[in-house]
């Protein structure tokens, strides 16, 4: 595959491009992200009917594998055989979506240390899940923590869309970290859109902070988000239907509420953990469909591994459908006052800088916070 990131977001390109009054001598061109109908694009149905197949399985966490290699490698093999059991056992898929980890395993450990447990994308390893894609025709989604030349000593969380004819067809950042969210004096590390967004807008364009890929199965997004309405609706905005989720520990009611608010299918892929008595009981697993009303429609309670299953019909929610109606004019006094607490970029420091624990993270995000650092200029 070559390396092309993001360059296979289907309609993206046809976006237009608006003239929006003149700096000097030259024109400001503002990126048309949501029409001002609520109408969205969308390429042609191949069917009305769609079959989303949730895998939750076990990977072989490369920390404890006898080589990084070796363990890429048993991973691969265990894709494998659940894409395998997807594509023969009961109806044929349109999209089999993997969970956070499914090549790597949870890594744990210093900076430097996880940097060896990931991968690159595109790699050897997409190339693999590639084959796997084409051979079943179907879509395949998964996460991983992965690193990337263009950003040194940073480790991304990428969500792959790998296409029917095998190819990448987008490749999703994660678009922020959950913040404040635990009472273990850290904070999480990874490197996501809002903290390096100014080079990552620079690189990708702005188009690509909430990309929704128009396929002919459906509008896609995927992410690894939890907790954050404002994301999801972002995406609802932009014209998503079934939104995808990979995500580690994560809130059914989340997944419930992101469909049931914002008028999308959705689905989480858990990882598990059945043979790790490390990991605490309810930390993996329960993966689940839900409806656009947030009626779960298959779900696998436990930390088993499974296939999970269920039909969607696209063609029914697309009839008529506007993006929802958010009541941004009722509710922009409060919003224009809100300062979040975190400026954007706050990860945008050289390698040497980049925070190497979790303990370290919480550092640097309490001395560029906003809000504990209300004197000054904490950007």
């Amino acid at each position: 595959m070559k390396r092309s990131f993001m360059k296979h977001t289907l309609g993206l390109a046809g976006v237009a491009c608006l003239a929006a009054g003149s700096y000097a001598a030259s024109a400001q061109i503002v990126t048309e992200l949501v029409r001002p109908d609520g109408s969205y694009p969308t390429v042609p149905l191949e069917k009305d009917v769609v079959v989303v197949k949730v895998v939750q399985n076990e990977p072989q966490l490369l920390q404890n594998a006898p080589s990084i290699k070796e363990g890429l490698e048993e991973n691969i093999r265990r894709m494998g055989y659940w894409v395998n059991k997807a594509c023969t056992e009961g109806k044929k898929p349109d999209f089999i979506l993997f969970n956070e980890f499914p090549l790597t395993g949870y890594s744990q450990g210093t900076r430097e240390e996880k940097l060896k447990f990931t991968i690159t994308v595109p790699g050897p390893e997409t190339e693999a899940i590639g084959k796997m894609a084409k051979d079943c025709d179907t879509y395949i989604i998964f996460g991983s923590y992965a690193t990337d030349p263009d950003w040194p000593g940073h480790i991304l969380s990428l969500n792959p869309v790998i296409g029917r004819d095998g190819e990448i067809k987008h490749t999703y950042w994660k678009t922020r970290n959950a913040s404040r969210y635990t009472n273990d004096g850290g904070e999480i590390p990874t490197t996501t859109i809002e903290n390096v967004r100014d080079k990552f807008r620079a690189k990708y364009g702005i188009e690509n902070e909430f990309p929704v890929l128009q396929t002919e199965f459906g509008n896609i997004a995927v992410s690894t988000v939890q907790i954050d309405p404002f994301v999801f609706a972002a995406f609802a905005m932009r014209g998503v239907e079934i939104m995808l989720r990979t995500a580690t520990g994560f809130s059914e009611v989340d997944v419930q509420a992101i469909a049931y608010y914002n008028n999308v299918y959705s689905a989480m892929s858990n990882i598990t953990f059945p043979s790790d008595p490390n990991f605490p009981p309810g930390f993996g697993g329960n993966s689940l469909i839900v409806a656009p009303g947030g009626k779960i429609l298959a779900q696998e309670v436990g930390d088993q591994e499974a296939i999970i299953e269920a039909d969607i019909n696209i063609a029914e929610l697309r009839k008529d459908r506007r993006v929802p109606r958010y009541p941004l004019d009722v509710v922009k006094p409060v919003f224009d006052q809100f300062q979040q607490e975190m400026p954007l970029n706050h990860l945008d420091v050289p390698r040497d800088q980049l925070p190497q624990t979790r303990q370290d993270m919480k550092k640097l995000m309490d001395q560029k916070s906003k809000w504990l650092n209300l004197q000054g200029d904490a950007g």
